[in-house]
């Protein structure tokens, strides 16, 4: 994670108020999967009922676009290097694990919306909603929004079909994946969580921003 980053800044204060725990990744430190340089997620949660997360954070503002001429659409893109990054990192911890785009939804002053609409909360003056789409439900529904920059989105429908409170992942969702498997096919949660914070730093290793929220 990004501390300088409101919208990931804003996750974390909203997972220490909902009392669960967790690692913020270093994104200043480049990891290496093998030879291969991955993007990193922002934070491993483990669930108050047990699932075990890995969510990459998306900040975006609703409505977006300038004064007066507001998009109300809840912008839900990514790039293609968040699809492959995610998925690496959920083929290296294994199938215990559940991998997801957690949407952050900062709102303007004229959105009205009930004070207990499900991950609603205000950080620092400001108001954030959360919606979390798992990776695989994603992967399977998105279509390519711009091919010069890489970016895939779902369709509107698509993602107020899909689109979760975080809280379903976090409080409601049981550890069921991969509880056929063996033990030794999935990490230790505590052996993940310290390999997530001795990724190997890539000093030199850059990626090209494509949007302020990300």
């Amino acid at each position: 994670m990004d501390r300088s980053n409101p919208y990931e800044a804003a996750f974390e204060a909203y997972l220490k108020t909902q009392g669960l725990c967790y690692v913020g990744v270093d994104e200043s430190r480049r990891s290496f999967l093998g030879d291969v340089s991955v993007k990193n997620l922002d934070f491993i949660v483990l669930g108050a009922a047990g699932a075990r997360l890995l969510v990459d954070v998306k900040g975006r503002q609703f409505p977006g676009g300038p004064l007066g001429k507001e998009r109300y659409v809840w912008e839900n893109w990514s790039t293609q290097e968040d699809i492959s990054g995610l998925d690496s990192w959920l083929r290296l911890f294994g199938s215990g694990y559940i991998a997801l785009f957690a949407f952050l939804y900062r709102l303007q002053p004229s959105v009205e919306i009930p004070a207990d609409t499900p991950d609603l909360f205000v950080h620092r003056d400001s108001r954030y909603l959360i919606r979390a789409v798992a990776l695989e439900e994603y992967r399977r529904h998105m279509k390519v929004r711009s091919p010069k920059w890489g970016t895939v989105c779902l369709p509107n429908a698509k993602f107020r079909e899909l689109a979760r409170p975080f809280t379903f992942f976090s409080h409601a969702l049981p550890m069921e994946l991969g509880a056929n498997h063996a033990q030794d096919q999935d990490w230790d949660l505590v052996e993940s969580l310290r390999f997530a914070v001795s990724a190997s730093p890539d000093p030199g290793a850059q990626t090209e921003d494509f949007s302020a929220g990300d």
